[in-house]
């Protein structure tokens, strides 16, 4: 049960870079508001809304914003909102398929900007149906591989595969994915919360537990121009305000890779 994702790696080192945390606290805060309208807002018995609040505190949300975005999402002031989730598809360069997904409170806007971002920038917009079909939805639990001591005398200690598996296995955890400093522990959406509870019940401490598209097979991209061409793309994609996450299903051999970061 192993794994790599080269998109994954180069996409973190990336984000280490030159993330916009602005944008990244905004979707934070939408996924608790949708978790919330759509659960109810008590986290003990909405595990949707405790992941989406344990993904913000990691993020570094500050508690005054997520306890707002709970109530916000609940119906409670008069302030409350109300998003949509809606996907977008599209084919980059050598016929990657893309898929975008959106939380938006003006549906009009945000298919105006996401076409733009894709036609702007080398892309195509796709069908509906025609990309999604290439995706399997699947719940992923991420785990750093180097876990902070649980004191102050403690000292660190490193997760491995075996770890996870171990804790996981009663659990129904599909894969486990190696990318590079985490691990991926992939299941079938309806195991998620239990794949993730086990993962706290071995002391392990994890990142995020979301729902998430997984390609069923790789686009190889055989040249630098393709891929600065396609990452370019991805990047006026995210860029988009309204969208919240972006699958792809290239598979940039590792030479190219380095010679993008030359």
């Amino acid at each position: 049960m192993s794994g790599h994702s080269k998109w994954a790696t180069t996409k973190h080192k990336k984000a280490a870079i030159d993330a916009k945390r602005g944008k990244l606290f905004a979707n934070l805060i939408k996924k608790i508001e949708v978790a919330a309208r759509i659960g109810g807002p008590d986290p003990a018995g909405n595990p949707t809304l405790y992941d989406a609040i344990q993904k913000a505190k990691k993020n570094s949300v500050p508690n005054d914003n997520i306890d707002r975005a709970v109530k916000r999402g609940g119906g409670e002031g008069n302030d409350a909102v109300s998003y949509d989730e809606i996907t977008y598809e599209a084919y980059g360069p050598a016929g990657v398929a893309i898929l975008i997904q959106c939380l938006t409170d003006n549906r009009n806007r945000s298919a105006s900007d996401v076409k733009v971002a894709i036609t702007r920038n080398g892309g195509t917009v796709a069908d509906m149906g025609s990309v999604a079909r290439v995706f399997d939805r699947m719940g992923v639990v991420e785990v750093k591989k180097l876990q902070p001591a649980t004191d102050k005398k403690g000292t660190d200690k490193t997760v491995t595969e075996d770890d996870l598996m171990e804790a996981t296995l009663d659990a129904g955890p599909e894969d486990i994915v190696d990318e590079g400093e985490t691990f991926k522990i992939v299941a079938d959406p309806a195991n998620l919360v239990a794949v993730r509870k086990a993962v706290q019940d071995a002391g392990i401490d994890y990142e995020s537990a979301d729902l998430e598209f997984r390609p069923q097979f790789e686009q190889a991209i055989d040249s630098r121009e393709a891929a600065e061409k396609l990452f370019k793309l991805l990047d006026a994609i995210e860029d988009v305000d309204d969208v919240e996450a972006v699958y792809s299903n290239e598979d940039v051999p590792d030479e190219i890779l380095e010679s993008l970061d030359a």
